[in-house]
């Protein structure tokens, strides 16, 4: 997910982790995002968010960020785990246990 300003994007990371829906967020300032938008090409300057939790919880995950985004239309998106590390996966699915 990216979000214009490195505060909202610190915003939500804090309050999704202390909500219990994602165990963890990278927040990566300094994205340059090129796309399309009302018919224009445009392009900003965004702040990435790698968002960890469980398909689980992704659906109340992605409740909140709708509610919290300031964009119209944020990017929320559920990507596939083709292979992951058994210990940090319990990990995300204990820390987002309510």
């Amino acid at each position: 997910m990216t979000c214009p300003t490195l505060r909202s994007a610190k915003q939500i990371a804090q309050h999704v982790v202390k909500a219990r829906l994602a165990a963890c967020v990278n927040v990566l300032p300094g994205v340059e995002s090129l796309f399309r938008w009302q018919g224009r090409v445009d392009r900003a300057k965004e702040v990435l968010l790698l968002i960890k939790t469980t398909a689980r919880r992704f659906p109340a995950l992605k409740r909140i960020i709708l509610h919290l985004h300031p964009y119209d239309v944020p990017e929320v998106l559920a990507l596939p785990v083709v292979a992951a590390h058994q210990a940090y996966t319990a990990w995300v699915a204990q820390s987002v246990r309510r």
